[in-house]
C-alpha cells in the first residue's frame, strides 16, 4: 500500500466593503484508499465530506452565521478524491517515491467536566501537529484496554504548517484511585507516546470556614466586652 498523501490547498482572500480580510481555504488530500476533502475560512473549519457516511457535513457552531454549500457539494468531493488519487500515482513516479513529510505529535489529557467519583464524564486526548494524518491511539484503565465508549474527532488541519489535529475522547465514570492513559503511535515518534490522568479526589478544605466561624466569634465578643465596659463606665458616672 502506497503511504504518501497528496494535498491540494486552495485559498482566497476575501476583502469585505470595511477592508476586513478573510481567507477561504479548499483542501483536498488523499492517499491511495483515502481522501480528504475540507472548507475552511479563516482557519477554522466551515464542513468536509464524509465518505463514510456517504454525506457532507457542516460543522459550523451553532452560533455561526447559517451557511450551507450548494446540493451536490458531496458528489463533488468524491469526484475530486479520485482525481487527487490519479494525480497521486502520476506524481509518485514522477518523483520516484520520494520520502514523505514527517511531524511527530503532541498529546495532552484531560477531563471535560470537573472529576466527580462516581459521576459519568468524559476524559479528553488532545493530539496536535501531526503529519502525515495516521496515527493509533489506545486507552486503557488500570493498565487494561478499553474499546467502549472510545470515539474520535474529524482531522483538523493546520493552515499554517499542514500539520493535523484530532480530538480523541473516552467516555468514563471515574472512581478514586483510577488511572487512565492515552497512548498515541505515529510513524514520526521514535516510539509510543503516552499520557496518564490519575482520578484524586481532594477533601473539602474546612480552613476558610473554620477561619470565618473564628474571627466571626471574635468580633462579637470584641463588640459584647466594648459594650460592657461602655455601660459600666455610664453607671460609674
Amino acid at each position: 500500500m502506497t503511504l504518501t498523501w497528496i494535498l491540494l490547498l486552495l485559498t482566497g482572500i476575501i476583502c469585505t466593503e470595511t477592508k476586513i480580510v478573510h481567507v477561504d481555504i479548499a483542501l483536498v488530500g488523499c492517499t491511495d484508499s483515502d481522501g480528504e476533502k475540507m472548507f475552511g475560512l479563516d482557519g477554522e473549519e466551515k464542513g468536509h465530506a464524509d465518505f463514510t457516511k456517504g454525506k457532507f457535513i457542516m460543522t459550523l457552531p451553532e452560533f455561526a452565521d447559517p451557511f450551507k454549500y450548494e446540493e451536490g457539494a458531496y458528489e463533488g468531493a468524491v469526484r475530486d478524491k479520485e482525481v487527487c488519487k490519479q494525480n497521486l500515482q502520476v506524481a509518485i513516479q514522477a518523483y520516484k517515491s520520494p520520502a514523505e513529510a514527517e511531524a511527530p505529535p503532541m498529546s495532552s489529557i484531560y477531563p471535560r467536566h470537573e472529576v466527580k467519583v462516581g459521576t459519568v464524564n468524559t476524559l479528553i486526548c488532545y493530539i496536535a501537529g501531526f503529519y502525515p494524518p495516521r496515527l493509533t491511539v489506545r486507552w486503557t484503565r488500570n493498565n487494561k484496554n478499553v474499546t467502549q465508549g472510545v470515539s474520535s474527532s474529524q482531522l483538523r488541519l493546520n493552515v499554517n504548517d499542514l500539520s493535523f489535529n484530532q480530538f480523541f475522547t473516552l467516555n468514563f465514570t471515574p472512581q478514586e484511585g483510577d488511572m487512565y492513559t492515552c497512548t498515541v503511535e505515529h510513524q514520526a515518534l521514535e516510539g509510543p507516546m503516552t499520557r496518564e490522568f490519575d482520578v484524586e479526589v481532594s477533601e473539602p478544605s474546612l480552613g476558610p470556614s473554620v477561619f470565618c466561624g473564628v474571627g466571626l466569634t471574635l468580633g462579637l465578643l470584641g463588640v459584647a466586652t466594648g459594650t460592657f465596659f461602655l455601660v459600666k463606665g455610664n453607671q460609674c458616672n
